[in-house]
């Protein structure tokens, strides 16, 4: 029985309930027929009981789902309620019975009510708003699911725009459609046959069940064992990297998450995204069975995969339908594709290109695409003629797995040489030098453009890199500046990447070479980055200034270009590691334009651990002094920039004399300019560059900051810049006041009241020597004004003091604001709150009770200790035995909280030394069921939490 069916059969049992409560209702004046329909609501009550119990152990597994765990606390809710009120009806039954009880009976009920009907009339009210609840909650599902449904979804997938229409389609959708069909569709087909365009021609158009939508997923071969040459930590850690991507385009992870997780995180990752997910996965040019494997094992999802495939073990998965593409499959897609660059007078020569093609797509729309002006019917006959040359001649494919047919893959080379025959030599020169190049994912086009410029050629780039796209042999995403390659393509090129590494490091200008090798180390295949990196090596070894300066500019840019977080960290090492040991003799003899091109390097390459080494190079080499007396002489913003945060952190591992002298001298008032709100762009490493100086100069660095009239330009950040900014103002004039900056000129009670809320709380404990500042309007109350309401003794204002309390408490682990309530009156005047009696305090006391609650779950062991010291915890443990249900929930809620946080421990240990545990279990014998039901609750958590003496006591009283 799955959730539906138990929420179904819940159903129906209240719903025959209603009815039973009907019969007892006309009963209720024949006191003889009352007590048999009571019980039989009591086997009613008991059987829905009895479901709610199995089907909670039934489905333990899915209790992480919210809307089953409110589904499930709904039941709970109504058979407490069920019980009580059956238990009153036969407590009014059993007082009834007796001579001469129906005459009082009948005089009592004409006076007040018939005590016996207001219980039927409740159990009525609870069962019938229980059945209204859940179909209320059935209409507005189906409300938002049909919302959903006409509503686009955020990831899609886009199919290539003219690629003609398989007739496939429909057969797939068909499949994908079928009720009880198979998770998945298994697309498979020789490489460039048109696997691909067709998975995204139905993907681009998803059914309308997966409300979620589709999106793509490309493996291709390097994410295959034979590609790691049989590596299995290498072939999971791509793996990884293909699936964090897929993450992070759900919006399951963000782009910073994906370093150091292991292939059995991120799967664990994969499952917890996909719950509840109703979506259509495209995976694409899979090599490997055991990818499919991971996500059709994934559960509580209604997500469908589209996998397409070349290789024949993945072909043999049994739960999958398989739709082959044949020869027989293509023809007609190969002649709409001919037919685009086809002249009428040379119709039968294409019909023979085709079958000299094989029909294969890719190959047709190669050879299509180089004769696509040509309309001399002898021309595409030597074009036939050639490409069976060509076909000879071309490089066989190097181990590339499960190819049915040879054959059709030289023709495919084939019709890549007769392409390149056609093009310009500039185009076919680009084309080649690719080669050194990764096309696992797609590239960057500023990556292209430095390799092109290394050509040394005069046209312009674009002109170039269309020819290439227009030939079919690269692709341009749409909307994109990145290129792709199909896997045939890189494919042809792999034997040719010794030569594009020659052409470009060995055989072109030292400065090309150095306007390239950086995209090569970042962007190359792992046979290229080990000569670029070479190369580079050679030209910082031999101080070849113009092509350092040249390198560093590249370097950045190739950073900047990363496709991932792991990518950028795994390049910015290796850089570090050439650059860090030649640091100091450059900057000693560079010039300064040379000088400034490093700074701005180190700022990119270079992280805060590794300023230390740094530091102590440039203090050995005396290069420290050349960076300084560059400071006043630097004219440009961006090197002003990067060369005083290179200063300030060096100035964090240096000796005291230097740390010194970098601060006098340092231009501060420059530096205070950038602070601007129209500045954003500057303001991270300018704050970068505050604290550093502040952690060195101390009171002086302060000093000299508030001269230069830093304070005031971070007051108008606090109420003009960005969030962002705000954020970083904050945290620097709060570094101001604890070096102990005066700032009372600039930052009084006047200018206090009118900053951002948020700002106001954080500052004015640091900048205010009295604490008389006049409350500012809701919501910008100070803590002093709220504490002071909180001591009244008008019930609203001491609620809305708590109310106020509470954004406090939910920061309750901020040492500052802990340092706050620890150093008033609260918690005295919450111990009191607590004990206060009288209908008219309830609210207080339950709302004290929530504020209770906030800090505990947010402050922990500090504040539990302090409930104790104060016994607060037995307050709570007394109000759970009061006589009011909100009262008692609120105690328990508070409680619950205290002993599940981190200072639990405590609280047990003082339970057991005062016998705590003893009382809560004979709390259990109450007559209360609420009192009793909330005990248990209590008791329960202790038992998660607790040690064993604690399980072992309660055990004990147990059996007294």
């Amino acid at each position: 029985m799955d959730v539906v069916q138990v929420l179904a059969s819940a159903t129906q049992l209240v719903s025959a309930m209603v009815s039973v409560v009907g019969a007892l209702e006309q009963a209720a004046s024949d006191f003889a027929e009352a007590p048999r329909r009571l019980q039989v609501l009591e086997e009613f009550v008991s059987n829905l009981d009895a479901l709610t119990q199995q089907s909670r152990q039934r489905h333990a597994h899915k209790m992480h789902g919210p809307q089953l765990e409110r589904q499930f606390q709904s039941l709970d809710r109504l058979l407490g309620q069920l019980h009580a009120n059956i238990a009153k009806a036969r407590q009014i039954l059993k007082k009834s019975k007796g001579k001469g009880k129906a005459f009082t009976r009948l005089v009592r009920s004409s006076v007040v009510g018939d005590p016996l009907m207001k219980c039927v009339k409740l159990i009525r009210d609870d069962l019938n708003r229980w059945l209204e609840l859940q179909e209320l909650i059935r209409n507005v599902g189906d409300v938002l699911a049909s919302t959903a449904k006409s509503t686009p979804s955020l990831v899609r997938v886009t199919s290539e725009r003219g690629y003609p229409v398989s007739k496939k389609c429909s057969h797939i959708r068909e499949l994908l459609e079928k009720d009880g069909g198979h998770q998945v569709v298994l697309i498979v087909g020789l490489s460039g046959i048109g696997k691909s365009c067709l998975a995204r021609q139905i993907a681009s158009d998803p059914l309308g069940f997966f409300v979620d939508g589709a999106i793509e997923l490309t493996f291709g071969r390097w994410c295959s064992r034979s590609a790691c040459n049989g590596s299995r930590s290498e072939y999971h850690k791509r793996l990884v990297r293909k699936i964090c991507k897929f993450l992070v385009q759900i919006g399951s992870m963000t782009v910073d998450e994906e370093i150091g997780k292991d292939l059995d995180d991120v799967c664990c990752l994969l499952q917890t995204a996909l719950v509840g997910k109703s979506m259509l996965i495209l995976l694409d040019d899979v090599w490997e069975q055991d990818i499919v494997d991971r996500f059709t094992k994934l559960y509580d999802n209604d997500c469908r995969y589209l996998v397409t495939t070349r290789d024949e073990a993945i072909y043999e998965i049994a739960e999958a339908e398989k739709v082959e593409i044949t020869k027989d499959d293509i023809k007609e897609i190969s002649k709409e594709i001919l037919l685009l660059s086809q002249p009428a007078q040379c119709w039968r020569a294409s019909e023979i290109l085709l079958d000299r093609c094989g029909h294969h797509p890719l190959t047709v729309a190669v050879m299509g695409k180089a004769l696509r002006k040509e309309t001399r019917v002898e021309k595409w006959e030597k074009a036939i003629s050639n490409l069976s040359t060509y076909a000879t001649c071309a490089p066989g494919p190097v181990s590339y797995v499960n190819e049915k047919d040879v054959e059709t893959t030289l023709t495919i080379f084939g019709s890549f040489e007769f392409s390149l025959e056609a093009m310009p030599e500039n185009s076919k020169s680009f084309f080649m030098v690719l080669a050194a190049i990764s096309w696992e994912e797609p590239v960057p086009e500023a990556c292209l453009e430095s390799i092109w410029s290394a050509l040394m050629q005069d046209n312009l780039f674009s002109l170039v890199v269309s020819k290439l796209v227009e030939g079919s042999l690269i692709i341009k995403l749409e909307d994109q500046l990145l290129y792709h390659m199909h896997d045939m393509v890189s494919l042809y090129l792999d034997g040719k990447t010794n030569d594009a590494v020659r052409t470009l490091l060995s055989e072109s200008f030292s400065e090309y070479a150095a306007l390239v090798a950086p995209w090569l180390f970042v962007f190359g295949k792992d046979s290229v980055k080990r000569p670029a990196e070479q190369k580079m090596r050679s030209f910082f070894s031999l101080l070849q200034f113009m092509e350092i300066e040249i390198l560093l500019g590249s370097t950045i840019q190739a950073l900047m270009a990363c496709r991932s977080i792991s990518d950028f960290e795994a390049s910015r090492l290796g850089f570090n590691k050439m650059l860090g040991p030649q640091i100091a003799e450059i900057i000693s003899v560079g010039s300064p334009g040379l000088i400034f091109a490093v700074t701005k390097a180190i700022t990119v390459i270079f992280f805060q651990a590794d300023y230390v080494n740094l530091a102590q190079s440039l203090e050995t080499a005396g290069s420290v002094d050349k960076l300084i007396d560059l400071l006043p002489v630097c004219e440009d913003i961006s090197n002003l920039a990067n060369l005083s945060s290179v200063l300030a952190k060096i100035s964090e591992h240096i000796d005291a004399a230097t740390a010194d002298e970098i601060l006098s001298r340092f231009p501060m008032d420059r530096i205070a300019a950038l602070l601007s709100p129209d500045d954003e762009q500057w303001h991270e490493i300018v704050f970068q560059t505050f604290a550093s100086l502040t952690k060195v100069g101390k009171l002086k660095a302060t000093e000299i900051m508030i001269e230069s009239g830093i304070d005031k330009k971070l007051l108008v950040l606090l109420g003009t810049g960005s969030e962002i900014s705000q954020h970083h103002a904050i945290i620097m004039l709060k570094t101001l006041c604890e070096l102990g900056a005066q700032l009372q000129g600039c930052m009084g009670p006047s200018v206090l009241l009118h900053l951002p809320w948020q700002a106001r709380l954080s500052l004015e404990r640091f900048v205010l020597s009295d604490q008389n500042v006049p409350p500012s309007p809701k919501p910008q109350q100070s803590f002093e004004v709220i504490l002071h309401k909180l001591l009244q003794k008008d019930h609203k204002d001491i609620i809305e003091a708590i109310q106020g309390l509470l954004p406090f408490a939910e920061r309750a682990n901020d040492l500052r604001v802990q340092d706050l309530l620890f150093g008033s009156s609260l918690f005295d005047r919450l111990a009191f709150l607590l004990q206060r009696k009288g209908v008219e305090s309830n609210q207080v006391r339950s709302q004290s009770a929530l504020l209770v609650m906030t800090l505990a779950c947010t402050g922990g062991e500090p504040y539990v200790r302090r409930f104790l010291e104060l016994n607060i915890v037995y307050e709570l443990i007394d109000m759970m035995q009061c006589n009011n249900d909100e009262l008692q929930e609120s105690a328990y809620d508070a409680l619950h909280q205290i002993v599940s946080a981190k200072g639990g421990s405590l609280v047990l240990q003082r339970f057991l030394q005062l016998g705590t545990i003893e009382k809560l279990v004979n709390l259990l014998d109450r007559k209360s069921l609420k009192t009793k039901d909330l005990v248990l609750q209590l008791l329960v958590d202790i038992v998660v939490v607790g040690t064993k003496p604690c399980i072992e006591r309660m055990l004990s009283s147990q059996s007294h």
